[in-house]
């Protein structure tokens, strides 16, 4: 059995980064630093264990968006990589969009949904969390 690996980076490639394993969980998220963080109406994220992610090539720059979390993201062209919880730090989010193949992870859920902006329709039969999911 072989073992899935997610590669991906930045717009301009100064950071990449290499994921092993299946995603502890997909989803989009909703949340207003998200959408400002990510400069999109809702952010795909893919959730991993924080010992499958290195980063390969470069790393990203840290920005605490709240008390909670810290905002990976490329110090040369801006692209949002990463979030992680402090008091959590036994995950790290990668922004699906930066993925070489981001079509291989779907969300599977979608998170603040009760934060999203009201003329965006995804007509999807995905679990709806008001807030973050459920552990």
């Amino acid at each position: 059995m072989t073992q899935s690996v997610y590669q991906g980076g930045c717009l301009c490639g100064a950071v990449r980064y290499r994921a092993g394993g299946e995603p502890l969980q997909t989803e989009y998220c909703h949340c207003s630093m998200c959408r400002k963080a990510g400069g999109a109406p809702v952010v795909a994220w893919a959730d991993f264990p924080t010992e499958a992610v290195t980063w390969t090539q470069g790393k990203p720059m840290d920005y605490a968006s709240s008390p909670e979390a810290l905002r990976g993201f490329c110090g040369k062209c801006g692209s949002s990589l990463s979030f992680r919880r402090r008091v959590d730090p036994g995950w790290v989010s990668l922004t699906v969009g930066t993925m070489d193949a981001p079509e291989t992870l779907a969300p599977r859920q979608h998170i603040f949904h009760e934060d999203r902006l009201p003329w965006l329709k995804l007509e999807d039969d995905l679990p709806r969390h008001e807030t973050l999911a459920p552990s």
